[in-house]
């Protein structure tokens, strides 16, 4: 948890068992040979008590030689604006406050004070709740910069150890409020199981907890191998093969993938293929968002029985799109609470072809386009294999490079009659977001090309082309 030098700021909310960890780590400290200083964030919940609170903790950093650094946010108001759940308002709030302080480098670690008897408490809050394996996780020693060294501590411990040595502390009436889940856990649920039915209940749910994060940390690394191995990622976009997702586990412990699954395969390919769904959303995904189990079983229907082009949107502002045999998981907005693709890329730049060449810098799509005049035939040799040449004096002039809009028409080399561009984009599989700011190039009314197809049959170049525009697209360098 802490190396020698490290700046450590231990999170002192004036409760018995953060006072206690400023105690403890105020004797360790040169030992090993870290600084401290005091951290407080006052919620603004239990006005002059709140306010209390910090100067009790002020002082008590004050005694130590302590740097001391707080903050305050009236939390209430704050979940109200965000229609949030108070505590986990309180407890965002809290944590952006820590981080902010690390990325200040005010601190490198910040040591809080949850004991085994919280970890306990959260075990059963998520059983409660409902939870997966990851639940059972609880509470972690080590998260980021944020250190929990007294995790395997009991509560009642720590209070001897103050009275020992005489240091008060403060309480909060709140953590009596058993209106709150919390509270009733701590007052009435575990009082009773340890009375009742075990007494060491604690300890093994703290154990359970233990075993539950190194089997996750196993199941994770694997599902992320998984990840690496079959999700293709460009523009802000992942998508994966459905034989890929739905059968991750053949693909992960049976390379040749020749044995049909039996129904015993079959549940560990889903175990296996919900992870790597929350995964991949995980990489993708905006915004925060509690993906559940309901949401992830939806993502793996819509890849089972799902038709292509249907769509289904995620937590986090992220929409999941069925494209034939693959699915595509990309980052949403989201306004007044729906949905919504991201603006579109729209840019449109005048070419004049006064000189021989030209080049245009599209930003918009990270691309260079290159049109080249060369003269035809004599020359037609160097692009006889390239289908984006027309004939320069059947355009007008100046042309337009340009993003395509409903409404778009292009007869292609080839074909009888004009078709929608929309149309000849579906039939080519390029999906609603790879379309997004897809280049065309216009002259007059009439588009004479785009990407991805044959120049306009009108405009092409043929025998009796004197002048020729070879167009030619790259990446940015």
């Amino acid at each position: 948890m802490l190396r020698p030098g490290d700046r450590v700021g231990v999170a002192v909310s004036g409760g018995a068992d953060s006072v206690a960890l400023l105690v403890l780590l105020w004797g360790l400290r040169e030992k090993l040979g870290i600084v401290l200083s005091v951290v407080h964030f006052n919620h603004k919940l239990r006005g002059k008590a709140s306010d209390a609170d910090e100067k009790f903790v002020a002082k008590l950093a004050a005694r130590h030689g302590l740097e001391f650094h707080s903050a305050a946010v009236y939390v209430a108001e704050k979940a109200r604006k965000e229609r949030a759940n108070l505590e986990d308002a309180a407890r965002r709030a809290r944590y952006d406050y820590f981080r902010s302080l690390v990325e200040s480098g005010v601190c490198k670690r910040i040591a809080v004070a949850h004991t085994a008897d919280d970890q306990a408490e959260t075990v059963l809050a998520h059983l409660l709740r409902g939870t997966g394996l990851a639940g059972l996780g609880g509470i972690h020693a080590v998260s980021g910069p944020v250190i929990r060294p007294l995790l395997a501590v009991r509560r009642s411990e720590l209070r001897h150890f103050l009275r020992a040595r005489k240091q008060s502390w403060r309480e909060d009436a709140t953590n009596r409020d058993t209106k709150r889940m919390r509270a009733r856990i701590r007052k009435t649920l575990l009082p009773l199981l340890e009375k009742q039915f075990q007494t060491a209940i604690v300890e093994h749910l703290a154990t359970l907890a233990e075993l539950a994060r190194e089997d996750e940390r196993l199941l994770d690394a694997l599902a992320e191998e998984r990840v690496r191995a079959t999700v293709q990622e460009s523009n802000g976009q992942a998508r994966i093969a459905v034989d890929d997702l739905l059968q991750a586990w053949k693909g992960a412990f049976n390379p040749e993938n020749t044995a049909a699954a039996d129904s015993k395969e079959t549940g560990k390919a889903m175990a296996l293929s919900r992870r790597v769904v929350r995964r991949i959303v995980e990489k993708v995904k905006p915004r925060t968002g509690q993906l559940g189990a309901n949401h992830v079983e939806a993502a793996l229907e819509l890849a089972r029985n799902g038709q292509s082009g249907s769509s289904i949107s995620l937590p986090g502002g992220v929409e999941v799109r069925k494209e034939q045999d693959a699915l595509v998981f990309q980052a949403i907005e989201s306004v007044a609470g729906e949905p919504l693709q991201s603006t579109p890329r729209e840019y449109e730049y005048k070419i004049d072809l006064a000189g021989s060449d030209t080049e245009v810098r599209v930003a918009e799509l990270g691309c260079v386009f290159r049109l080249r005049v060369i003269d035809w035939p004599p020359k037609r040799g160097e692009t006889s294999r390239d289908g984006a040449v027309l004939d320069r004096d059947r355009l007008r002039f100046p042309m337009v490079l340009r993003n395509w809009r409903p409404g778009d028409r292009l007869r292609p080399m080839g074909h009888r009659n004009s078709h929608k561009l929309k149309r000849l984009l579906n039939e080519r599989h390029v999906s609603r977001w790879e379309r997004d700011g897809w280049p065309v190039l216009a002259s007059g009314d009439d588009l004479v090309w785009t990407r991805g197809f044959s120049v306009g049959a009108e405009y092409a170049a043929n025998e009796r082309t004197r002048a020729a525009i070879v167009i030619a697209e790259e990446k940015f360098e």
